[in-house]
């Protein structure tokens, strides 16, 4: 498919939704920070955004949600509170 058949088909589909222009790009962007706090793991993240490394995925998306540092220390805290017992 031309990249100008999808840009034009989402440029529409925004238009009907009445959603303000954006880059279809920002879907790619969505995409990955809502695998990311579904509690995908990063590695499987950056094979299905096809980057070369695992590096790369970490310092573009890593920083990107208050709900992943949230989910990763109620994690850590109930690790803690077994290693503990």
């Amino acid at each position: 498919m031309p990249k100008s058949s999808l840009f034009n088909s989402f440029s529409r589909i925004l238009k009907r939704a009445s959603i303000d222009p954006l880059p279809i790009h920002s879907t790619r962007h969505t995409h990955a920070f809502l695998l990311l706090e579904a509690g995908a793991d990063m590695k499987y993240v950056q094979e299905r955004l096809g980057h070369g490394s695992i590096q790369v995925t970490s310092v573009v998306y890593a920083h990107i949600s208050k709900k992943i540092e949230q989910d990763t220390m109620g994690k850590f805290e109930d690790h803690m509170k077994r290693v503990l017992e």
